[in-house]
């Protein structure tokens, strides 16, 4: 009797230990990649302390380096992509949960989830080939037309730039913000949609109940998007056009962090050039963690803590 009533313990016990360890590894990871970070930036971090974040000179040759040009290009395109991903995304999800026929339902989510599997390297090509044109005849011109008298969309088209890279970031994570997005206002209990309409709500105004229930897990939504903008690299290097200057047009080529990597990271012959791009790898992943963190304080301030749906 003793044996049987101790079995489940044990086994409880060996569960409980392999599922603590596999959280663990998570730690671990992240602990690794900040010490291989922090070790491979340590000359750069001794050669210009604090300034490498404050001066905008990138120049091999002469051995000084600033971070603040691919700074701004993140989280200018970063912004662009998001601003023009999240209605759309959140639309789409709202469509495709409440409103679409279950057939266009299920022939959106395959285009959607084709989106999300198509490699960047395609988006760049795609946005090298095909959008940049088009921005360049048609719509900078336009922009620079009509809104040219705002430092924001002053300069020559030229196609490659700053709001090329923002589209293509826009077109990358809009996939993920209509998959989460949907999967959280599908997972909304119907008794909030039944006792809404039997209060004379009309739909609109129900589902206006179903999108605060679910607000939570469509701000982690976002919050993924971001991530995942912050990022990408292969997409954002081919179409920005890498420069390091920065001006206030989003018309104008510039650079983002992960792109400056990518860019140079062949021809850094020597060991602080090197350490500079590890630096820059280092500023990178504490500006996501940042983000990371100022987006959970807003999804808590949001919702008030709440995390009953998804968050």
């Amino acid at each position: 009797m003793s044996l049987r009533s101790s079995r489940p313990i044990t086994f409880d016990a060996v569960y409980r230990g392999v599922l603590l360890t596999a959280a663990t590894c998570v730690f671990l990871v992240v602990a690794l990649i900040v010490y291989e970070t922090a070790k491979g930036s340590e000359m750069s971090i001794r050669a210009f302390g604090w300034s490498f974040l404050t001066t905008t000179e990138w120049d091999p040759v002469a051995g000084r380096f600033g971070a603040v040009p691919y700074i701004y290009g993140t989280l200018v395109t970063s912004a662009i992509a998001l601003l023009l991903a999240v209605p759309v995304g959140i639309g789409s999800a709202i469509f495709l949960a409440e409103l679409a026929h279950r057939h266009v339902g299920g022939v959106v989510s395959f285009v959607m989830e084709l989106l999300a599997a198509i490699p960047s390297i395609v988006y760049g090509i795609w946005g090298f080939f095909v959008l940049a044109p088009f921005l360049r005849v048609y719509i900078e011109p336009w922009l620079i037309q009509n809104f040219g008298y705002l430092p924001l969309f002053s300069g020559t088209p030229f196609g490659i730039g700053i709001l090329n890279a923002g589209i293509i970031l826009a077109i990358m994570v809009i996939p993920t913000i209509i998959s989460i997005s949907r999967e959280v206002l599908m997972a909304t209990p119907r008794s909030f949609r039944e006792a809404s309409l039997a209060l004379g709500a009309t739909r609109s105004e129900a589902i206006a109940v179903v999108l605060d229930a679910a607000r939570p897990g469509i701000l982690g939504s976002i919050i993924l998007a971001l991530g995942r903008a912050l990022g990408e690299t292969m997409a954002v290097t081919m179409v920005i056009g890498n420069t390091n200057r920065i001006t206030g047009s989003i018309l104008s080529p510039g650079a983002t962090m992960a792109s400056i990597i990518a860019n140079e990271f062949t021809e850094a012959t020597e060991a602080l050039y090197l350490s500079a791009l590890v630096e820059i790898a280092l500023v990178l992943f504490a500006i996501t963690i940042v983000v990371n963190a100022l987006a959970r304080i807003l999804v808590r301030w949001a919702t008030g803590g709440r995390r009953e749906i998804a968050g």
